[in-house]
């Protein structure tokens, strides 16, 4: 007879933290959010390190290139989706990789003999005010100038005019070579009193440009989680039906890290593949799931996972418990898996972090995951609300929504991860929606961490693992839960001053 596990399965809605003693030296800025990535050995720093516990999900409608590099920039990582051609992900991988902190691709290109209308239409389209005057109009051709909102009027000049008639020449320019340093060029910026400084190849094409307004927003990310050669890392997806030729290309990409994406990952397939990239491939470390107990993580742990995912189900797009009945509620998961996480470590000597994959609906649930053993979250619904994700910013009557779907969505059109069987989806295990838009991805971030870390506060801890060592988790009952939410009629607008 089937077995049964007498175990409630419990979200994150169910438990709540009670506050600890809180130190003097315990305050948000003495908060170490850095986390452990991938497999290591206890008391050795990891290969791979996060400077704050979150990723993205490997989903089309959350981790772009653009959202890979913001997350980047704010100590996380994104994994780039795998429902894509093997020559597009590599490629999104470069262009992560290739990223220079300061240094911008230029997105307003024009050709000299351009007009000035036309110029003016491309500056009010991207939003910036300087443009590159390049010998083919794009954002690598050859540089001829430079021109901006301050070298012509459209009131003032004959909008039918060529740009080069109001362009600064190249001759007259200041400029660098591909070898200059972000220190070197903010120096010359300064020295200089310049606006902007190109970075030209030794044939003159353009590669980047280098701004003085950027100077201080390098500043607002100290906390970057870069490679040895000081660039962003990224993680890219892969599945068990084409990894022989998705990971080599990913990995020769640049790629830092990779993660089997399954629905179910406790799999002999998902075993298999593991087995595979740690033998032709073993400087990418690898993670694998989606798993919901502890008998699965061992079973990724010993075919080589380097981390494992936990989740099945709780997504806010998935409906797999919907149809198959398959599943746990994310807290038991993470409190199950987490138990053997640290039963793996003794006995073998090693410590593979765990990612809690789903079922975070709001910012306290993040505290939560951690606290109940997750070494790192990931979220697909939380970051596909941002400018930098896919997906196509709408307006309604109350505001503005973000596109969201799922990979088990007949949109999305990703049949292998579900293995239903033929050549397609046989039936849906994910939807097509819509999100509130949030803005921006660092705004929203710096949010969230800001709240994490007063929570630790609260909970005397400084690190995330004594974070997890001294919390203290209390089950909620419906009345507890409603309690915790405001009881007043709130108040749309200000009062009016006296």
């Amino acid at each position: 007879m089937a077995q049964i596990i007498a175990e409630v399965s419990r979200t994150f809605n169910e438990f709540l933290l009670l506050p600890n003693r809180t130190r003097t030296d315990c305050s948000p800025a003495t908060v170490d959010l850095r986390t452990p990535l991938v497999r290591h050995l206890p008391g050795e720093a990891p290969a791979i390190e996060l400077h704050s516990p979150f990723t993205s999900a490997i989903m089309q409608a959350v981790s772009t290139p653009e959202l890979a590099i913001a997350l980047a920039r704010n100590g996380g990582l994104s994994f780039l989706h795998h429902n894509q051609p093997v020559q597009d992900q590599a490629a999104a991988v470069r262009q992560v990789k290739n990223f220079k902190a300061g240094f911008v691709t230029s997105d307003t290109n024009v050709r000299p003999d351009d007009s000035l209308g036309r110029l003016a239409d491309v500056m009010r389209r991207t939003g910036h005010s300087t443009a590159a005057v390049t010998h083919d109009g794009t954002a690598a051709g050859r540089l001829l100038g430079l021109v901006t909102s301050r070298d012509f009027h459209p009131q003032r000049h004959d909008l039918d005019g060529p740009v080069s008639g109001r362009m600064t020449a190249i001759a007259d320019l200041a400029h660098c070579g591909p070898d200059t340093t972000l220190s070197e060029a903010n120096a010359r910026l300064w020295d200089e009193r310049l606006d902007c400084l190109p970075v030209l190849d030794a044939e003159g094409h353009l590669q980047h440009l280098v701004f003085r307004s950027d100077y201080t927003d390098n500043k607002r990310f100290p906390n970057q989680a870069v490679d040895a050669a000081k660039r962003l890392r990224v993680g890219a997806g892969v599945n068990t039906h084409d990894y022989r030729e998705r990971v080599p290309a990913l990995v020769e990409a640049g790629a830092d890290v990779l993660c089997f994406d399954s629905s179910d990952g406790y799999s002999d397939w998902q075993a298999q593949a593991l087995t595979w990239v740690k033998k032709h491939h073993p400087e990418i470390p690898v993670g694998g799931g989606n798993v919901v107990d502890g008998e699965a993580f061992t079973f990724l742990a010993e075919a080589g996972a380097d981390f494992v995912k936990v989740g099945v189900g709780g997504g806010s797009i998935c409906i797999t418990r919907d149809q198959k009945g398959i599943g746990r509620g994310q807290a038991s998961a993470v409190l199950d898996v987490a138990a053997a996480r640290d039963a793996f470590r003794e006995r073998t000597g090693e410590y593979v972090p765990i990612c809690s994959d789903g079922g975070l609906v709001h910012d306290y649930h993040v505290a939560l995951a951690l606290a109940m053993g997750a070494d790192f979250v990931m979220m697909g619904r939380y970051f596909a609300r941002f400018d930098q994700a896919a997906g196509a910013k709408l307006p309604t009557r109350d505001g503005f929504v973000k596109e969201y779907w799922g990979e088990g969505s007949n949109r999305a059109r990703n049949w292998q991860r579900y293995g239903q069987g033929g050549q397609g989806l046989v039936f849906e295990e994910g939807v097509d929606g819509y999100v509130p838009y949030a803005g921006d991805l660092n705004e929203g971030l710096a949010l969230t961490i800001a709240k994490l870390k007063t929570t630790m506060v609260s909970c005397g801890s400084t690190t995330l693992p004594e974070f997890q060592s001294t919390a203290r988790l209390t089950l909620v009952s419906d009345q507890s839960f409603q309690e915790s939410h405001a009881n007043v009629t709130l108040r749309d607008t200000p009062p009016a001053l006296a």
